[in-house]
């Protein structure tokens, strides 16, 4: 009797819809992993979304900042996450498409192991400068860099990252070499920008915009195909060497094996919360535009960038520390 019993339940349980037991979801607080420490570009993102997404999903929403190695082991944990909805990740242009073109033989695959959400952010990035570092423009930098050979440092948030590609095809395209001094995220490595210690980098401006504004930082060029809108008077670096540009980019993806109706739900409220007017207006005013792509333009948009940031690693020989 009780092995019929227990049969008829399995049979039950079979029969039912995966979408209703995704109507549980979320059973439990849901995190953003991020790769970085508190107080870069991506946490500020993940940071400014999570609120929001806490009232939609009617769970907390917390950022489980998990830096290290490039960025790898927050990847790698959000990789092998349980699939369930409650653990997301915040990439970025580096973890889930220059990171695995430097770093071959890592344990994740992300076309395999990560289920595309949506592009959150495109990110404006800056040549940012100490204020007592004798650069006002990238010509200057580039006759200071070839007037010292290898004397001309640079802080990054870590090897691969997009600071790093930036400066190092600033040095493959003018001719330089400045010296990579990588850190464990943005946060850390503007900590000694500001203090002097390394005398530039070229991170967001979502990151670096307030030590603009407190004269802290002085912003030399910004590095997308056309001037920021927040920094109209600040040239490009293409205006300077020709065939320059870089944008950054964030986005959310959950572990590859998530339910398609939890991840459904996931991106229709994360896309609502992109193209709310105060968060639009919070981010882009710190040089982050909202995006909220669908998952398949994400993953296709993802595959685009690591094929165009291959072809300029190889040239430029770009390696990982």
């Amino acid at each position: 009797m009780q092995r019929k019993i227990r049969i008829t339940i399995a049979a039950v349980l079979a029969a039912v819809s995966p979408g209703l037991f995704a109507q549980a979801f979320p059973s439990k607080p849901v995190r953003i992993i991020v790769a970085f420490p508190p107080g870069g570009g991506t946490d500020i993102v993940a940071r400014t979304i999570g609120p929001k997404l806490t009232e939609a999903l009617g769970q907390q929403v917390v950022v489980d900042n998990r830096a290290g190695a490039s960025g790898l082991l927050g990847t790698e944990l959000a990789a092998k996450a349980a699939p369930d909805g409650h653990t997301l990740f915040m990439g970025t242009l580096g973890n889930l498409s220059v990171n695995p073109l430097l770093f071959p033989k890592v344990s994740f695959d992300v076309a395999r192991d990560f289920a595309p959400l949506t592009q959150a952010v495109a990110v404006t990035f800056v040549l940012y400068v100490h204020p007592s570092f004798p650069v006002k423009t990238v010509k200057d930098l580039i006759a200071l860099a070839k007037a010292r050979p290898g004397n001309v440092n640079y802080a990054s948030s870590g090897s691969g990252g997009a600071p790093h590609l930036a400066a190092e095809l600033l040095n493959s395209l003018a001719g330089i070499k400045m010296v990579h001094i990588a850190y464990k995220g943005s946060g850390p490595s503007f900590v000694d920008v500001l203090g002097g210690q390394v005398p530039l980098t070229m991170d967001s401006l979502t990151q670096g915009l307030p030590y603009v504004k407190s004269g802290r930082l002085r912003a030399v060029a910004t590095l997308g195909p056309t001037r920021s809108p927040v920094l109209p008077e600040v040239p490009t670096v293409g205006e300077t060497l020709k065939g320059y540009e870089v944008v950054n980019w964030f986005g959310l993806v959950a572990p590859a094996a998530t339910p398609r109706d939890v991840l459904n739900r996931l991106h229709t409220e994360i896309v609502k919360i992109l193209r709310m007017p105060d968060i639009k207006e919070r981010l882009s005013s710190q040089g982050a535009d909202p995006v909220g792509s669908s998952p398949e333009e994400f993953g296709a948009f993802m595959k685009a960038e690591t094929a165009k940031w291959a072809r300029v690693i190889k040239e430029a020989n770009i390696r990982a520390d």
